[in-house]
Order: structure tokens, then sequence, then C-alpha cells
């Protein structure tokens, strides 16, 4: 039984949540870790926007891109708003507005249900046919199709896929080789999804965020980009650390935290006053009741 991790697995096997795996790391050492059959390559959901968010730093800092751009900048189509709605076309969004999923629908386009079901194929085409339903900027929804449409973008700015962009950049001075990532029909990496990691490569990404940027002494993302990303840009409505506030593809938490965050307890949590961070893979749908064992029984250890 993990020292450390005792109180968090008790808590866990009580509650019933199905934890695959656990890392903790402080100072940059392994505290502790923890695996139910072993650290092997899990998708890891959403956790692959924030993976996005630094190919836009990186983009950012080449001047292949600003957060001032639209989608008009790089595709053709127009879909206009109805006459009489005050609101602008699809065109008119701004990528610091899909960064902080403030695109303005109401049903955020490109789910994966939708995903999986979609006759059209250039789903950038499908999303910009949906006409707002609210001014851009102004509220939260959070929205696979708006991470996607980031990652539709950037491979238009940049002259490859996200996944091609950040693999010199990114994945293999962070030692993750082989990465796998998953595409639009088209070709697009996903962005919002898909992307496959262990549970060690996963708090390596957290050590990377710690340590805003550096890597091996090199400054593999600027770390100007770290600090906007992972502070809140927008507030959010959400229950208890949902509703703490997002960054740039990032959710701020409770206990001056944030994380990288992904459909069924996929976590990079990153706690800067600890110097800590604690990564999780997991299949439950009580992400809340896993943060709440993390609060309750690892931050205490974390002295």
């Amino acid at each position: 039984m993990s020292v450390k991790l005792k109180g968090f697995i008790d808590t866990i096997t009580v509650k019933q949540l199905n934890v695959h795996s656990v890392r903790v790391l402080q100072h940059g050492q392994l505290l502790d870790e923890w695996h139910q059959n072993g650290d092997y390559r899990r998708v890891q959901h959403s956790v692959s926007k924030s993976f996005t968010s630094m190919a836009v730093g990186l983009a950012v800092q080449e001047g292949l891109i600003h957060l001032d751009n639209t989608l008009g900048d790089f595709f053709p189509y127009d879909q206009s708003q109805p006459v009489q709605s005050p609101l602008p076309s699809p065109r008119e969004l701004k990528l610091r507005d899909l960064l902080r999923m403030s695109s303005g629908h109401d049903s955020p386009p490109l789910w994966a249900d939708e995903r999986e079901s979609l006759q059209e194929k250039d789903w950038a085409k499908h999303y910009m046919s949906l006409s707002l339903d609210r001014m851009p900027g102004e509220h939260f929804t959070y929205s696979s199709g708006d991470t996607f449409m980031i990652s539709a973008m950037l491979q238009k700015a940049v002259g490859q896929t996200v996944k091609d962009y950040l693999i010199p950049r990114l994945f293999e001075p962070l030692g993750m080789h082989h990465i796998e990532w998953e595409t639009s029909p088209l070709g697009i990496t996903l962005g919002c999804a898909g992307l496959w990691l262990n549970n060690e490569e996963l708090s390596r990404f957290g050590q990377f965020l710690l340590q805003e940027g550096r890597w091996n002494d090199q400054q593999l993302v600027p770390s100007e980009w770290i600090e906007a990303a992972v502070h809140e840009q927008i507030k959010t409505t959400g229950d208890g650390d949902w509703g703490q506030g997002y960054g740039y593809q990032f959710w701020m938490c409770s206990h001056d935290a944030y994380r990288a965050d992904g459909a069924f307890g996929q976590f990079c949590i990153v706690l800067p006053s600890r110097e800590a961070v604690i990564s999780i893979n997991s299949q439950e749908e009580n992400m809340q009741g896993i943060l709440n064992a993390v609060w309750d029984q690892i931050l205490p250890e974390l002295a």
C-alpha cells in the first residue's frame, strides 16, 4: 500500500470511484504513485485541449497567428446570421473567444456523439454554418467544437497538423514518442480530445507547466503564454471545481490550483503554492468525487 496515497486509495475504494492510476510529484520528485493495473496509454479526452493551447502559444510566439485572428481569416465559408439578428457571423469569431469557450453557442457544436454521426466531412464548414445564439466573448459555454476550430485554424496558420507541429516543439523534448492523436475525416487533429498518454507522461506535462514552460533548461513554450493560459480568462457557473473559472483551455480549481481535465476523471492538477503535480487517469463519471478525495486526502500530504 502506498504510504502518502493510503488515504486517497481508501477513499476511492470506499466510495467505489474507478480510478486507474495516480501519481504525485513535489519539488520535481516522485512523492508517490499507485496503479490499479499498471500505467499504460489511455485516451485523455479533454486533457487534449490543454495541449492544443500549448500549440497556440507557440504559434503566437512565432508570429504565425494572433488572438484577434478570426475564423474568416482562414476559412472561406460565409454563413451570415439571420437578417434580423444583431449577432455577428461565425466568420467573426476570434481565436481568443474560442480559447475561452465564449463563442456564443447555446448548444455547443461537434460533441462526441455529433462527431460520430455527422455526414459533413468538413467539420469547419459545419461549425461555421451554425448561427450564434448570443454575442461572443461574454459568457462561457464549454465547447469541444471551439477547440476543434482552434486546431483547424492552427493547421491553416502553421501549415501542418497540431500533432505534427507539437512533436518537435513539445512532445519530443518532453520524451513523449510515437504520439497518437485522433483526427477529423479530413485529417485535422481533433485538438479537443483523442490524445493518448500514460499517467507518467501526463505528470511530466504537469511538471513542465509548473516550471512555466521550461524543461531541461530549455524554454519550450513562452512563460507569458503559460501564465495567461492557466489563469482565469472568463467566469464559469458550474458547481464545485467547475465554477472556479476557465483560462485558455485550462480549468481553475479550488485550493489555488489549476488543471487539465478530461471526461471520466483524467486530471493533471498543478498546485504552484505546493510545487506539486497530481495526475490521475480514471473511468468514472463522479469526477468531483475524485477531486474531493484529492483535496481531502492528498493535499494534506503536501506539507
